[in-house]
């Protein structure tokens, strides 16, 4: 394991010996030296190829903007992140509260990001460099690259792109993105040559967009035909959707915006093995930067100990950005890959043993896809478990068997626990999946996410019947009982999500307290940025079939349906909106 991280000042700039960077990182998180933060490797990605990396964790936009300056302008251009959320799902409650604290900050202090980052950094590097290239990426760039429903404004806001400036916007996973985008900047800016990359969107004029080849491509309604209609902000979402889902995808989408038109290339095909064990392979530190000294920094406390076996998730709910950003088909790491990771944590000063996960978006969707790759060309299904399972899909979960088992069998591992959500709708023989992981890597709560009771609800949100988290239920009761543990299944639920009524929240209530479940695990929902849920909470409607759609969007209305997962229990003074648990959305 190496001992240097990426410079984040000019004194340790300095100390390398360099006269100059190629390229310099802003982020809205402080600097984690580790695979499960997106800028540190983007970082080490630059670096494997040769690259001169710097990064500014947590610039402060309100002084004299000296972060922005202390290293001057790299070489080759600035690379902007919010971070590893969307800075405004970090700032507020689904109340629209501010919260008082960020786990992404050294002792989890609030205040360190701006609202709406990328556009304030962008914005201020563009101010100051002029005619140096600003790349945008990473969440919250990747989820406003098109026009979206901005929850915390109630408005519709066009591209980020348009907004903050930036030159370049690379969307989704950024393992193969960041490495062109360098190679094609290495001679100076050459927009022609950048326009040619896959997997990144740019602002174009009506002379570029009429050059492109009809037949690849889709022109979708105006920035200012969805402010008017929100029929064609939901018709939009539906193309991008439907591209999106592809295992191939060829399209280029053209949105306008005023003169000018947001053109999002197509995506790179689908990352192999190889390539993501070459970015979990890179030599992090696997530490927060010594500026931290000895602050806590939460989100780094949660993940430090975990292992992550593949990106990706084909469950597409619809409140969720997994596929929007990774994708719908999966990738998963090799089991070498994996082990060897799983002694760099050991190596760790505080290690003692107890892995806090083995998992990923979806614990239990390694090397699972379709059986037949012809049939998954031609699908455009968002996900392969709902309204049924695909009968196309694999289902052997042997390999992650396997692989649990050789994890257990690491010389200094105590215990593997699977800390990730659970998609007990993956159909699974007999329950040997199940089985296994409740007896040897549950540590004493096992999580799973119904979501919801009601049929018309689960199925706005793309989530299966409830009859079978039941199942699953009476499975773990019989399991934990015939094996003695006390072991407790923790269901996360929603309230408020389109489609979802007051009369649904008490049938929710009703049937989750005779089933003796605990419910402090529950969320408000609060509308992201390109999911289906939010264009349903916006329009109020399907905009896959037409179909009116309920919206608890008041927040009287909301704080109604969420106050039924406190039935009988006792909720704060001073008129305060009950505390809720919380919810890891990757």
């Amino acid at each position: 394991m190496v001992s240097r991280f990426l410079p984040t000042s000019a004194k340790e700039v300095e100390a390398l010996g360099w006269d100059y960077i190629d390229v310099i990182l802003f982020s809205g998180d402080a600097y984690i030296d580790h695979p499960s933060f997106g800028i540190a490797v983007i970082g080490r990605l630059l670096e494997a190829e040769g690259y001169r990396v710097a990064i500014v964790p947590q610039p402060n936009w309100r002084d004299d903007l000296r972060d922005f300056k202390k290293l001057g302008a790299p070489r080759l251009f600035f690379g902007v992140s919010a971070g590893s959320m969307d800075s405004m799902v970090n700032h507020y409650t689904a109340a629209k509260r501010l919260r008082h604290d960020d786990a992404y900050t050294p002792g989890g202090a609030f205040g360190f990001r701006p609202d709406y980052a990328v556009t304030t950094y962008t914005k201020i590097l563009k101010e100051l460099y002029p005619h140096t290239p600003v790349i945008i990426g990473g969440i919250e760039a990747s989820l406003r690259r098109l026009t979206h429903y901005d929850y915390w404004s109630d408005s519709l806001k066009p591209s980020v792109l348009i907004e903050s400036g930036a030159d370049l916007l690379m969307y989704g996973m950024g393992d193969r993105s960041i490495v062109e985008v360098a190679k094609a900047l290495s001679n100076g800016y050459n927009a022609k040559l950048l326009r040619k990359l896959p997997q990144v969107a740019f602002v174009a004029d009506k002379e570029y967009v009429e050059r492109l080849p009809k037949e690849q491509t889709i022109l979708m309604a105006s920035y200012e035909e969805c402010c008017r209609n929100k029929r064609a902000f939901g018709e939009n979402f539906v193309k991008m959707e439907v591209e999106s889902n592809r295992k191939e995808q060829t399209k280029i989408l053209v949105e306008p915006t005023g003169q000018r038109f947001v053109v999002i290339n197509p995506p790179y095909r689908q990352m192999t093995t190889e390539e993501l064990d070459r970015s979990f392979d890179l030599p992090y530190t696997r530490l927060p930067h010594p500026r931290y000294k000895d602050k806590t920094i939460p989100a780094y406390e949660m993940i430090k100990h975990s292992v992550n076996i593949h990106r990706g998730c084909f469950g597409g709910c619809s409140f969720c950005t997994i596929s929007a950003h990774q994708g719908k088909f999966v990738t998963s790491r090799s089991e070498r890959s994996i082990l060897a990771e799983i002694e760099k944590v050991k190596l760790l000063p505080d290690f003692k043993g107890y892995l806090s996960d083995v998992g990923g978006p979806s614990a239990d969707m390694y090397r699972l896809g379709g059986k037949n790759e012809e049939l998954c060309r031609r699908c455009v299904r968002p996900s392969c478990l709902t309204p049924k399972v695909c009968p196309n899909l694999n289902r052997d979960l042997e390999p992650l068997l396997a692989l649990y088992r050789k994890v257990r069998e690491v010389k200094g591992i105590k215990k593997a626990f699977i800390g990730s959500g659970i998609r007990y709708d993956i159909p699974d023989d007999g329950g040997r999946y199940m089985r296994e992981v409740i007896i040897n890597h549950t540590s004493g709560r096992l999580k799973v996410a119904p979501e919801h009771t009601e049929p018309h609800v689960l199925k706005l949100m793309r989530k299966p019947p409830f009859e079978e988290f039941e199942r699953l239920h009476d499975f773990f009761q019989r399991v934990c009982q015939k094996e003695g543990l006390r072991y407790q299944l923790i269901p996360y639920f929603i309230s408020s999500h389109p489609g979802c009524t007051e009369e649904d929240m008490k049938k929710l209530s009703t049937k989750v307290r005779a089933l003796r479940l605990m419910t402090d695990q529950v969320q408000d929902l609060t509308p992201t940025p390109l999911t289906l849920s939010s264009v349903m909470f916006y329009t109020g409607e399907n905009p896959y079939t037409g179909e009116k759609v309920y919206v608890a969007n008041s927040r009287e209305e909301k704080c109604q349906q969420k106050s039924y997962f406190f039935q009988g229990k006792k909720v704060e003074k001073r008129g305060k909106t009950p505390t809720f648990g919380s919810r890891k959305r990757r």
